[in-house]
């Protein structure tokens, strides 16, 4: 009798094992090798102080808009103050490193964690709003916030901003674009793994059940309160080690840097980038930070035969945002990360893209 030797054309799970692998099979884990080797080896020596610094600013937009992700994209908690919580975890590690006297390596997780507890406040009203009303109750956490950055002085020193001591893994400083181009990397790395990994487990499967239904999700047994809790203090977490990072790399924290314009921002690169996807942060991230980038090089190109064109292009900037997150919302809701998604599973299956 005659063996038929059949291809996959579609997606066929007979385990939960793979369905839940990170990787269907080693093309996967190769690529993923090669470019961390890349990205971390190749890169740092080909590029300039200019691009690295650029890297830089999208590594830390990449793990905030994480955070973000987890909250609004898998638990569906609308926020209106990641800004602020980002900006906590910027104080919190200028304030352990520059009073406390404690290390980089240690600042970095304790300023998270401040502003888990932080965030996991401010996510109290939960329990009673969503939706519109729960982004109006993040967004006066954001007001709050702020008037604290600066009206504190005695503990933020107000509008003169709080100095960041330099950086240190034992006798390595941290200066320069190419050491935080990697310290960085791996924080990316390490946050996008985590992420991973979570909504893998039985808490990433409650924060989607309340997501999707949180009537149902409460009567199959899902504790509601403490599962939103737990998305507000995870987001605010990584929000906050992605402000000390910031904090780091740029050397002093101002209040002006954490307001409502930063948390539009995140927003933005959800939208942008796909909510509920592990991709999305990553392609939101890159977007929105390297689009001021792009109008920036084309006002100085164009300076020379336009001489207002600067001013006018850098006055447009929030209208960009404005049409880029209205075209990707009539054009692709779902995000870069859903096209993606299309665009592998065609690839993947032709000639039976169907």
């Amino acid at each position: 009798m005659r063996r038929l030797v059949t291809s996959d054309c579609g997606n066929f799970k007979t385990r939960y094992a793979e369905e839940a692998a990170l990787f269907p099979n080693d093309v996967g884990r190769l690529a993923l090798i090669a470019f961390l080797i890349v990205w971390f080896l190749v890169v740092p020596a080909a590029a300039g102080p200019y691009l690295l610094g650029v890297a830089n600013l999208t590594g830390i937009a990449v793990i905030g808009a994480t955070g973000l992700n987890l909250l609004t994209g898998y638990t569906g908690q609308i926020t209106m103050g990641h800004g602020a919580f980002m900006g906590v975890g910027a104080y919190a590690a200028a304030i352990l490193a520059a009073r406390a006297h404690l290390p980089f390596w240690l600042a970095i997780p304790l300023a998270g964690i401040v502003t888990a507890g932080v965030g996991a406040f401010f996510g109290i009203p939960s329990l009673r709003l969503k939706g519109l009303y729960l982004a109006i109750a993040t967004l006066a956490a954001q007001f709050i916030l702020e008037y604290v950055f600066l009206h504190w002085e005695w503990l933020t020193r107000g509008t003169s901003g709080l100095a960041v001591p330099p950086a240190r893994l034992g006798g390595w400083a941290l200066s320069g674009e190419r050491r935080f181009f990697w310290i960085i990397g791996a924080a990316v790395v390490l946050v996008t793994w985590l992420h991973l990994n979570l909504i893998r487990t039985r808490v990433g499967r409650a924060f989607v059940a309340i997501r999707d239904n949180d009537r149902a999700a409460a009567a199959i047994g899902i504790h509601l309160f403490g599962y939103k809790l737990l998305a507000f203090f995870l987001s605010a977490f990584m929000a906050g080690v992605a402000g000390a990072l910031y904090a780091y790399y740029l050397g002093v924290v101002v209040p002006g840097k954490f307001t409502l314009d930063l948390s539009i921002d995140y927003l933005a690169m959800g939208i942008v980038g796909g909510l509920g996807t592990v991709l999305g942060p990553i392609y939101g991230g890159v977007v929105i930070t390297v689009l001021p980038e792009i109008l920036r090089a084309l006002s100085q190109a164009l300076s020379g035969a336009f001489s207002n064109v600067f001013t006018v292009l850098n006055a447009l900037r929030e209208v960009v945002f404005g049409l880029v997150i209205i075209v990707f919302l009539i054009f692709e809701p779902e995000g870069l990360a859903d096209r993606w998604r299309v665009a592998r599973a065609y690839f993947k299956h032709w000639p039976y893209a169907y």
